[in-house]
């Protein structure tokens, strides 16, 4: 598909944060531009003038705005969407309304992100459920013959993330969603970084529900995200929480819960974060996610290869597809250190280790990787400079 590229000079003079700083950090919370950040401050300017409750009730049009910018965003109905405070909460929203009993399987990836395999545990312990983790492929993604091998009537879930925290790689999420609507099976996409640097279509995809968040590459401000579930689920799902937002209180011993995906939501939220997560999810359409997915894809590989001329450096990041998000590690210096030594000098990068990259990287034999995520906005300037301090 054709795009316009993107115009690097106009994105960077719309976010005022990337004067003297390199921020290589966009997987764990971007650089908000100016519109979505003055947006944010500007609503809760006025609720400091106005009152929380007049602001939200003056400006409805604004927070109606995020489900319709949503809709546009993931190529669904807006009745589908729910805000919700972050990506995990929104992903424990669908996840444990669902019904799971003994001996029902849960098949997900050895790169599942560390709260969700959290989640997993929990509820095989609670309910005699079992987790089962396909093997990866060749190329360190999981692998879809090995998943549809391991189909039988047993299975209730397939639950993958789309892209790992703790590397580059993409998974072939449209291929996995063919083997789940070929059997039957539910399907529950962690879309946390993928969504907001690549387009993501869940028709295309096939999921049937798709967590994501505001702060990563949708440049949204931190405490928002949304769900997405399909909508012949919707009244399928009781979920694990419920408010009077949520439902509506019938009687003193009946209620009725509302049948869009807002009976996801909770009453009380980020209301003025809301507001501007529309705001950032306009600005990400305004761009066109091909050209932005274009743009990450060539800074990323040119950061890679940068790197890879360093002796000592050892690229960690896996699969036939790759994103934005750089990982590697450096003979002799930890990752922390890196990071530690890059933050005084103005350039922001993480540790990926822990709980977060656990079982993928206990099967690998890593501990720790630096991650180095890219986005739109970043320059070959900064590439440069960044790798000469790497070498240092």
């Amino acid at each position: 598909m054709t795009h316009t590229p993107i115009d690097v000079d106009r994105a960077r003079l719309e976010t005022r944060g990337c004067g003297g700083l390199i921020h290589f950090n966009h997987a764990g919370s971007s650089l908000m531009p100016a519109a979505v950040a003055d947006h944010l401050i500007g609503w809760q300017r006025e609720e400091e003038f106005r009152g929380g409750y007049e602001t939200a009730n003056r400006r409805r049009h604004e927070l109606e705005n995020f489900y319709d910018a949503s809709a546009r965003l993931l190529n669904c109905h807006r009745d589908e969407i729910a805000f919700v405070e972050n990506a995990t909460r929104a992903w424990d929203m669908a996840f444990y309304a669902l019904d799971l009993g003994p001996g029902d399987r849960i098949l997900t990836a050895a790169c599942e992100y560390g709260s969700n395999m959290i989640a997993y545990l929990h509820r095989a312990k609670r309910t005699g459920c079992v987790v089962d983790i396909v093997p990866d492929d060749a190329h360190g993604q999981l692998d879809v013959a090995a998943l549809e091998a391991m189909i039988d009537d047993r299975v209730k879930l397939i639950s993958i993330s789309h892209i790992p925290t703790g590397g580059g790689l993409v998974n072939p999420a449209e291929a996995v969603g063919a083997v789940a609507r070929r059997h039957g099976i539910p399907y529950l996409l962690d879309a946390c970084q993928s969504v907001g640097q690549m387009p993501v279509d869940v028709k295309a995809i096939g999921c049937d529900f798709l967590s994501a968040t505001g702060r990563k590459y949708l440049r949204g401000p931190r405490g928002t995200g949304l769900l997405y579930v399909r909508r012949d689920w919707i009244t399928r799902l009781d979920p694990p929480l419920l408010d009077q937002h949520a439902a509506t209180l019938l009687s003193e011993t009946e209620y009725e819960i509302r049948d869009d995906a807002r009976r996801f939501e909770n009453w009380e939220c980020h209301f003025a974060g809301k507001a501007a997560l529309g705001t950032a999810i306009d600005y990400a359409l305004g761009w066109g996610l091909e050209a932005i997915e274009a743009r990450v894809t060539e800074i990323a590989e040119r950061l890679r290869a940068r790197l890879s001329e360093i002796p000592g450096i050892t690229i960690q990041d896996q699969g036939q597809r790759r994103c934005g998000i750089v990982t590697f590690t450096k003979d002799g210096e930890a990752a922390a250190d890196i990071k530690a030594r890059l933050a005084p000098i103005g350039i922001n990068v993480t540790a990926s280790a822990g709980s977060g990259s656990r079982v993928g990287f206990g099967r690998r034999g890593l501990e720790s990787v630096v991650r180095a995520s890219v986005h739109y906005l970043n320059t070959t300037d900064e590439i440069d400079r960044f790798v000469t301090e790497i070498a240092a």
